[in-house]
């Protein structure tokens, strides 16, 4: 029996423009199908990469605090967090008081904080410098393919036709993400997944299944340029839509995350979708609210708070799955705030702060030198870690992806990860 493209709108597979380009489908997506019937896949060697970006320029300062400075404390007569109430690190810095996560994971050797991170002549706009971090480029242009965009199309594809990243927002696709040749889908819920692919809630799934292992059977080559298009778009997410199902309702081996957080609600997605046996290598996940010009105490505080409990919620979750020892998690922002606060007790945009990487695989300990407060260059610290190089370490040391083709030129890895 031949299926048709009549059977298929009957099944609700045309809502999601499999077929809007004829009545079968690419052979790679078929193969994708069958390869998806024989359920999750859990390779324990599938490196992956959870990237949380501050929108906002998280204030570095009073993240890693350098409570033995003076200097720090006489520029910030409101703001100054005292040495008492930190996280210790060492004899100069400490985590600020919310980050009690973040000091168990360094306790542990699974915090890694690179210090003075930054670029040659920074760019204090939101816009501006979150478009250098994202393509690693430091003058961009607005179609610039990000730095993953670009490591995604230098590197392999996934098995099985899923996603090679996905974009765990409600936000546009940051451009980090964009410009490949590589489509890479956003979702916020699994839910909403379903409704983009027009897959029905609860009736109907078996049916449709059985309709694209009807379709793999009679699958031949297809030469309609336009299936192109398909392929860069919703038949990648389709791949990747039969294990969804199988977690939409269940969460199984789930450990407890903070209430009334989006963050932990991504984050906890991001660890079914892991449990489920996708091999998507990346994950990106943004968080906001960091953009602290007024009132900024209690508001960084809960931001950081916020943080902290979710990522150590997340990498507990990974570790009670069994998948803690190939997942990293990096934090960054696009800068951080001005060394004195404001008038309305706030901090202004800066330059360099610190970045995160967190995990089994990561190398824990501080790295780069400590913020120079005594030199300051038009008000801020100068940075003295190039950004590149945090992105070089976890393109080449841990996703094993050529790094120089990403990022133009070649850039000095760090030790970030344990051998």
């Amino acid at each position: 029996m031949t299926t048709t493209r009549r059977e298929m709108l009957r099944l609700g597979l045309g809502g999601s423009t499999l077929l809007a380009c004829g009545t079968t489908v690419p052979t790679f997506l078929a193969r994708s199908a069958h390869a998806l019937a024989d359920g999750p896949r859990r390779d324990a060697d599938g490196r992956i990469l959870v990237v949380i970006q501050l929108d906002g320029g998280n204030d570095g300062l009073n993240t890693v605090v350098p409570h033995g400075d003076d200097i720090y404390h006489k520029s910030r007569p409101k703001l100054a967090l005292k040495a008492k109430d930190l996280n210790p690190i060492d004899e100069q810095v400490g985590l600020h008081p919310s980050l009690n996560g973040f000091a168990k994971l360094h306790k542990d050797g699974r915090l890694a904080i690179v210090q003075s991170v930054g670029y040659p002549n920074p760019n204090r706009s939101h816009f501006e410098s979150m478009a250098i971090w994202h393509t690693a480029r430091l003058d961009p242009g607005r179609e610039e393919p990000g730095w993953l965009a670009r490591a995604i199309d230098a590197g392999p594809a996934a098995p099985g036709g899923d996603a090679p990243a996905l974009h765990i927002a409600k936000e546009t696709l940051p451009q980090a993400l964009y410009g490949g040749q590589k489509y890479v889908p956003s979702l916020a819920t699994v839910e909403q997944f379903r409704r983009r692919l027009g897959l029905p809630e609860t009736d109907g799934a078996d049916e449709q299944r059985a309709a694209l292992d009807r379709i793999a059977g009679q699958c031949g080559s297809m030469e309609n340029p336009l299936l192109q298009f398909v392929a860069r778009s919703t038949v990648v997410s389709y791949a990747s839509s039969a294990r969804l199902e199988k977690i939409l309702y269940s969460d199984d081996n789930a450990a407890p995350y903070p209430d009334s957080s989006d963050l932990a609600r991504r984050l906890q997605l991001v660890a079914r979708l892991i449990r489920s046996g996708l091999s998507t290598p990346i994950y990106y996940a943004q968080f906001g609210g960091f953009d602290t010009h007024a009132e900024q105490l209690n508001q960084h505080s809960n931001l950081l708070s916020e943080l902290s409990r979710s990522v150590q919620a997340f990498l507990a979750d990974l570790d009670r799955s069994g998948d803690g020892d190939r997942v990293t998690v990096l934090v960054f922002s696009e800068f951080g705030r001005r060394l004195r606060e404001n008038a309305s007790a706030g901090t202004d945009h800066g330059t360099s702060a610190p970045v995160f990487l967190l995990g089994r695989p990561v190398q824990g300990g501080l790295y780069g030198p400590y913020p120079d407060l005594a030199h300051l260059k038009d008000g801020d610290p100068e940075h003295a870690i190039d950004f590149r190089r945090v992105y070089a370490t976890v393109l080449e040391r841990w996703l094993k992806l050529p790094a120089e083709v990403s990022l133009g030129k070649p850039f000095e890895p760090l030790p970030l990860f344990r051998s």
